[in-house]
Formats: C-alpha cells, structure tokens, sequence
C-alpha cells in the first residue's frame, strides 16, 4: 500500500486510543500518541523528558500563538513558553514522520499539522456517554462525577484544538470519517478505517 497518514481525534474514554494502536498494526504503520512525541521532542532538543511531563493540553496566551493565528504587534518576550516550543517540535517530528513512511498519529492537532499531506485520512472517534463512562471505570476504577471528568477531558482538548488551529475540534467538517465506537465497537472501527483507505485507493 502507498504511504499514508491517519489523524485520529477522540473524545476521553471513547476507545480512540485503542483504535488507533490497531490501525497500525494492521497498516504496518507506525504510532504516534502524546507520549512517544513528548520524548521525542525532548531529546531532539536535550531536555530532561521530565521537563515537560506538565505539559498538557492547556492553552496559554503565547508568542507562538500570535505567529500561528498571524497576531501582530505581540508584547511577548522572545522566549516561548515550553507548551509552545513542545507544540512546535511536535508538529516538525509529525511532518518528517508522515513524509517518510506511513504513520497514525493521536491528537496532537495532526490532522491540521498534516494539511497538506496528499494522503491524509482524518478520523473522529466518539462514544455514548454511558460507554464512556463504563470504560472508566473499567480503565481507571469508579470514581466521583465521571460524567465531569469526561467533560473537562474533552473541554481540555476542544481548547488545544482551537488554541493551535482557530478550529472547532469537534466540527466534523475537519474530518474525513466519525465513528461511535458503542455502536460499532473497536476493531469494527478499525475494520471501517480500512475500509475507507482501500476505497480511496480505488
């Protein structure tokens, strides 16, 4: 199969992770997620991991945002803060990844890091609410309020997403395909995946 690059953008708790992780093993690609890039990035630049094990997906007013969104006239110092330097050497490892071999990528804002890839699939993985919250407390054990939990983890993520593209994270015109995974199930999201790469390639 040509080279291809799969985005996959999920909610918290919705199987996203586990698809994602099947899918390259079924396209041979390789996986990236938050944590494999987050020691990338550090020993690409001589940081100790632990250096930026805080970093997470919050927003901060920053010098790289105003450079992304074409903000004139910034105040900001010349140092970027380190969320925004990860953010930076992320996308760079992102974009050399997917121009050398075929790869699936977590988050990260990959699906608009890689805009410009002739071969992108860009995938949404979301869930029922009360599946979601049954895989937490099979991944994590019970707790208080997961319904809460769910809605910060997300709101977290919508506020990345729209603080490094100017995007609506969830706006399903960014993406190629969406899939309910307590619909369908994981490896049946996995099984519709390829099903779409084997029908663009037609």
């Amino acid at each position: 199969m040509e080279k291809i690059a799969v985005t996959i953008c999920r909610q918290f708790c919705s199987g996203g992770l586990e698809v994602g992780k099947k899918l390259a093993e079924r396209l041979d690609a390789d996986f990236y997620d938050k944590e494999q890039l987050v020691s990338m990035a550090a020993k690409e630049i001589g940081y100790a991991e632990s250096s930026f094990e805080k970093v997470d997906e919050t927003a901060t007013n920053s010098f790289l945002y105003s450079l992304v969104m074409g903000v004139n006239g910034s105040s900001h110092s010349n140092v970027v803060p380190d969320n925004d330097r990860l953010f930076n050497i992320q996308s760079e490892i992102i974009r050399k990844a997917a121009a050398e071999h075929s790869c699936v990528v977590m988050g990260r804002c990959s699906d608009y890091v890689l805009r410009n890839e002739k071969r992108l699939v860009k995938v949404f993985i979301r869930s029922d609410n009360d599946w979601r919250v049954e895989r937490h407390k099979a991944l994590y054990g019970d707790a208080k309020d997961i319904p809460s939990i769910l809605q910060k983890k997300d709101k977290k993520r919508a506020s990345y997403y729209k603080f490094y593209t100017g995007r609506t994270w969830d706006c399903l015109v960014n993406y190629d395909l969406c899939i309910n995974t307590a619909k369908v199930g994981i490896d049946n999201a996995v099984d519709m995946i390829m099903d779409y790469i084997e029908k663009i390639d037609r």
